[in-house]
């Protein structure tokens, strides 16, 4: 058995465990490969993961092999994992909380290929501090997503909030608008749903809010449903368990005029340039109150 890897990380020294066990068998990557590609990407990714409750996609056979979605945090991890115990329905659940690179390479040694993040950090955690809206293709063409995402920019920069765009590495792009952490999530859900509402009517022939697929007719949706408590979106940065490792990558909005862009564009082997600078370098820090957004939601409504 090759012995554990073992990389350093601030005050910890994390053991990666069987690290030539090959978790994408189509592209030879392996554990090992994982676990330097997030020490690598960690100060990009932190930023968006710390004091954040997470859901791990484990995929301890590989990508071809079982793989689960795991809350809890197991006993055996190391006392110095942060964690938070939330309420759920019945109970509550200890999460994950990815405060360092030492915790990022500790889950790459548990198989944990993609983190999902809450939209809201542990502290206040019925109060997103993000807002998403996630577009995904109606069928294999990705122009519709890019159009949409236009769009949406668009009435986003009427409603005078931020927004932030990144791939998804697996179909489309997630749209995000930081705030301020004072609305809960049933408001912003649907402050998002209105928005999603408003979007749709001014383009009827390519948007949709209806979540039935039958119901669609070859339109792209506008999903805003992982605006809710305890619900997870893919981190920045994060590799997603697809052949090829693609990495959810942040843009600037630019580049979404690039026309061989892609929701697969950047790999685990391929994002090494895009480390080295922010898309988001230049995106605002403080995040924004829906109450004016909404004021100038409902005047919009009312125009049109």
């Amino acid at each position: 058995m090759t012995p554990a890897l073992k990389l350093r990380a601030g005050r910890h020294t994390v053991e990666i465990n069987r690290p030539d066990k090959v978790l994408f068998p189509q592209d030879g990557i392996t554990k090992a490969d994982l676990a330097e590609y997030y020490r690598g990407a960690a100060p990009r990714m932190l930023p968006h993961l710390r004091r954040r409750p997470l859901m791990m996609e484990r995929h301890p056979d590989g990508i071809d092999g079982e793989g689960f979605m795991q809350k809890d945090v197991p006993d055996h991890f190391p006392d110095w994992v942060h964690t938070a115990e939330l309420p759920k329905e019945d109970g509550t659940v200890t999460h994950a909380l990815c405060d360092d690179t030492a915790t990022l390479l500790y889950l790459a040694d548990q198989a944990c290929i993609t983190p999902h993040r809450w939209l809201a950090k542990a502290d206040r955690p019925d109060c997103p501090d993000r807002l998403v809206f996630d577009l995904d293709p109606p069928d294999r063409d990705f122009a519709p997503v890019r159009e949409a995402a236009g769009q949406l920019h668009e009435l986003l920069d009427e409603l005078q909030l931020p927004s932030a765009l990144m791939t998804t590495g697996s179909r489309g792009l997630h749209v995000l608008v930081p705030l301020d952490r004072r609305a809960p999530f049933d408001d912003v859900r649907a402050f998002a749903r209105e928005a999603a509402e408003l979007l749709a009517a001014r383009h009827p022939d390519s948007l949709t809010t209806e979540p039935r697929k039958q119901a669609r007719h070859g339109r792209l949706y506008l999903d805003v449903q992982r605006n809710a408590y305890a619900q997870t979106a893919v981190a920045p940065y994060a590799v997603r368990a697809l052949p090829g490792a693609p990495v959810a990558a942040p843009l600037a909005w630019p580049e979404l005029d690039e026309p061989g862009l892609t929701a697969r564009q950047w790999t685990i082997r391929t994002i090494g340039d895009r480390l080295g600078h922010d898309p988001w370098q230049d995106a605002p820090r403080r995040g924004r109150s829906l109450a004016p957004a909404r004021r100038r939601l409902a005047a919009l409504r009312d125009g049109d």
